[in-house]
């Protein structure tokens, strides 16, 4: 997963003065996945960012018990793709 908020601002920097305006001939639906599950059916918009990481993840465990909202972070992903490994 990537942290989406600064390809969000991006996005809607470049964009912002078409909101509320007609100055585009339709409605556009623009959309962000932040990882290939695609929870959020980007796959429907008009435009369709989808981020993706260039080396696998590695997770540090030890820190990750140590104080991380697991709770929150597992509950975000509807598919289930965030989860604590089981033997760590």
């Amino acid at each position: 997963a990537i942290d989406a908020s600064g390809i969000v601002k991006a996005v809607m920097d470049e964009l912002y003065e078409y909101f509320g305006t007609d100055k585009l001939p339709a409605q556009v639906r623009i959309a962000l996945a932040c990882c290939l599950n695609m929870c959020g059916a980007v796959h429907c918009s008009d435009i369709a960012i989808l981020g993706i990481h260039r080396t696998p993840p590695k997770v540090n465990h030890e820190r990750l018990r140590q104080g991380w909202e697991i709770p929150t972070t597992i509950a975000s992903c509807p598919t289930g793709a965030i989860r604590l490994h089981p033997d760590k």
